[in-house]
């Protein structure tokens, strides 16, 4: 008898819902949100859910409902990969994980990383050839691998990638069978899909734990993230109890290793992507880097001078956002917009949907860095754009990520412009996040520095 939402009318059949949200879940939103409004009410079976795309609503969920939610289903699926890392874990347990891991990603911290995002992104620039077509998609992925794993371990990874990317593989089919009903059971199954999940589990738990046992004899700072969390110490607990076990260790460790090196590799896929595709922004882009630069190799000092390579990161990611969904469930009862929300619920917050609405970004699918100039971002709500969530569960990784992709594409682009090949497709394949269902193959064209007089000319 409550007053509900607007919404379409049930479904009662819950494996006829699950397949319309499965097959095409972006185009599944986008229509609820354009037919009923920014707060809608859908049923899939006997289960509530409740899309929100209003940025006040998205604020009130992550940041003033945030501690009467939990992660969703499809999140919770992988902790059977991911552990209790803060990607999946919940209440208190978080919280202390939250406090032990959050000296890693200081600022002062994240610039000493710097110098090494640099070096392995021209390390990956001088493995290409001038002319030849690539798969532009798996360079990211090897190159943010090598730069999680120096970052993360001082070690290379890259010996061990089939290991690691097995796992990745994993975790992308675990997201998208959660939606399946008691998805769960599938893991006491003998199926050749079960199979090759122990497997790949197994192989990356004897890689990090290898990892973390050399770390512990070893007992010295080496400056990477490992090295914070051996040391770090929870000044809430009791004595010796603040300090993670190898288990929380290799939890925390997975999830960034995982999480962190797919989301930015995505991000600049799609970057990349969209340059191809606007030549204009693209140029501008080559004559703020020979600028800035000055034909010299870009170091971690010009992280804050390249402030058109961050806009145009940013903007990739309003389009193409790598997480691009965020999903709770509803623990204690909560209201929005009046309609109280029992526990029980889901609530399902699309970047996709939001980055994308036309009230909130005029002209929305033109693809133009500026509207993240200070003048417009601060005329706009805080929640039309949330890349990394937000609240107390915002992206612990943020600042890292924001480093890692300027200077990685400032360092790319200096040299190269990708040139899809003929007949490339990009169409989105949303899992645990926005990946390009076809890769992308491209021509490494070379470029020349632009000329002073060129610049005046254009521009720039």
């Amino acid at each position: 008898s409550m007053k509900i939402p607007p919404g379409p009318p049930d479904e009662p059949f819950v494996l006829r819902g699950l397949l319309r949200l499965g097959r095409d879940p972006l185009g599944f939103f986008e229509r609820l949100a354009r037919e009923y409004g920014d707060l809608v009410h859908y049923k899939i079976g006997p289960r509530h859910l409740y899309l929100v795309t209003d940025p006040e609503l998205v604020r009130e969920v992550l940041v003033g409902a945030a501690r009467a939610l939990h992660k969703d289903q499809g999140v919770r699926a992988t902790k059977l990969l991911l552990g209790e890392g803060l990607l999946g874990s919940e209440g208190e347990f978080h919280r202390r994980q939250r406090r032990l891991s959050q000296p890693a990603f200081h600022a002062a911290r994240i610039a000493g990383y710097a110098e090494t995002m640099v070096a392995r992104a021209l390390r990956a620039r001088d493995s290409v050839r001038a002319g030849e077509e690539l798969d532009l998609n798996a360079l990211l992925m090897e190159l943010t691998l090598g730069i999680a794993g120096e970052t993360l371990f001082s070690a290379d990874v890259a010996r061990d990638a089939p290991v690691v990317r097995e796992a990745l593989d994993v975790a992308m089919q675990l997201f998208t069978m959660a939606r399946i009903p008691f998805a769960h059971l599938l893991d006491k199954l003998p199926l050749p899909s079960t199979r090759r999940f122990h497997r790949a589990r197994d192989g990356l738990d004897r890689l990090l734990y290898r990892i973390i046992e050399e770390r512990r004899r070893e007992g010295t700072d080496r400056g990477d993230l490992l090295s914070m969390l051996l040391l770090s110490q929870d000044e809430e607990s009791a004595a010796g109890e603040g300090r993670m076990t190898d288990r929380q260790l290799r939890d925390e460790v997975v999830t960034l290793l995982l999480a962190g090196h797919e989301t930015t590799s995505n991000a600049l896929a799609w970057t990349f992507w969209c340059l191809s595709q606007n030549p204009a922004v693209e140029e501008r882009l080559h004559a703020h880097l020979d600028e800035v630069l000055e034909g010299r190799a870009p170091c971690g000092a010009d992280y804050r001078r390249l402030e058109l390579c961050e806009r145009v990161l940013a903007e990739s990611m309003r389009l193409y956002p790598p997480a691009w969904v965020v999903a709770r469930r509803v623990v204690e009862p909560i209201e929005l917009r009046g309609h109280p929300i029992a526990p029980g619920a889901g609530l399902i917050l699309p970047q996709w949907v939001v980055h994308r609405d036309p009230k909130l970004w005029p002209d929305p699918l033109r693809f133009d860095p500026d509207r993240f100039l200070p003048e417009a971002k601060a005329a706009r709500p805080r929640f039309a754009y949330f890349p990394f969530g937000g609240g107390p569960r915002v992206c612990i990784g943020e600042g890292f990520a924001w480093m890692e992709g300027t200077l990685v594409l400032a360092a790319l682009a200096q040299r190269f412009r990708f040139v899809p090949i003929p007949g490339q497709r990009a169409e989105p394949q949303p899992r645990v996040t926005l990946r390009l269902a076809h890769g992308l193959r491209v021509f490494a064209q070379p470029r020349l520095a632009t000329s002073p007089l060129r610049r005046v000319r254009s521009g720039g």
